[in-house]
């Protein structure tokens, strides 16, 4: 059963790699997820270039963003499956791509540059 999510989640990656014409990037396990943000929209994404021995190229929050410290948290992206699925198809987006999306369909990625 995970295999078939697992494939899934790869087919809707890269129909949104394709729909953006931007080239699929794998994700890592680890994201960065600012975890007491889950009830506020819209939903914020930035993949940044993986750093030297680093786990973590997304930073994902919901709502207003914060400068505190403690903002993110590092999470397994598996459990993206039950606290965010929104945002699943858009992990295989190349570093440097940044996503907002909202609860009632709203969708824009772009890539700094």
């Amino acid at each position: 059963m995970n295999e078939l999510i697992n494939e899934q989640i790869n087919e809707n990656q890269q129909r949104i790699c394709d729909k953006y014409g931007m080239p699929a990037q794998a994700p890592e396990a680890m994201v960065a997820l600012a975890i007491g943000s889950l009830d506020q929209s819209p939903i914020y994404g930035t993949r940044i270039e993986l750093p030297e021995n680093g786990t973590i190229s997304w930073f994902i929050h919901c709502g207003a963003h914060s400068d505190a410290s403690d903002f993110y948290q590092p999470l397994h992206a598996a459990h993206l499956t039950e606290l965010l699925p929104q945002v699943l198809a858009y992990l295989a987006l190349p570093s440097g791509t940044k996503f907002i999306l909202d609860r009632a369909g709203y969708e824009d990625v772009w890539r700094e540059g």
